[in-house]
């Protein structure tokens, strides 16, 4: 029993986890921030599609990093909490004076590309270590950012 968790999971594959998500907890912080600057400073034809839209994807962000962190909290650990760390820990980078719908929804694409792939790191550790819990939670997630992939390749490529 010393070497499960108090929800039953393995300590070791649960705490490659739990760094696991702390690294896509840093990269919603990014991803959000960007988004909601996208949102404030979008201009062109297309501002009050891209001003929805963008509204909508950090709204469901901030939703996001809220499960995240409650899950690596169930499992044990404690999330990231600070901007430095959130800074250091994401591939996703900050992006600043972007205001047109070509540079704002390429951003946001390639953003949700490196949150996919982590999303995808994340179901297999899952997997393997039998984390179902972790698994419905990024499962639904991944979904809803390849939808929004698709969605925005097909606004920048329509």
């Amino acid at each position: 029993m010393q070497d499960l968790t108090v929800t039953g999971l393995e300590k070791k594959s649960n705490q490659e986890l739990a760094t696991k998500l702390n690294e896509l907890l840093a990269n919603y912080h990014i991803y959000y921030q960007n988004v909601r600057g996208f949102h404030w400073n979008i201009k062109g034809s297309n501002f009050f599609q891209l001003h929805a839209k963008f509204e909508e994807l950090y709204t469901n962000a901030l939703t996001r990093i809220d499960e995240i962190a409650e899950r690596i909290l169930t499992l044990g650990y404690t999330p990231l909490h600070s901007f430095s760390e959130f800074i250091n820990k994401s591939s996703i980078k900050e992006s600043q004076n972007l205001t047109t719908d070509r540079d704002t929804v390429g951003t946001t694409i390639e953003n949700l590309t490196l949150l996919i792939k982590l999303e995808r790191e994340i179901l297999k550790l899952a997997d393997e270590g039998d984390d179902e819990g972790t698994e419905g939670l990024i499962s639904e997630d991944l979904n809803d950012n390849e939808k929004n992939l698709w969605m925005l390749n097909a606004f920048l490529n329509g």
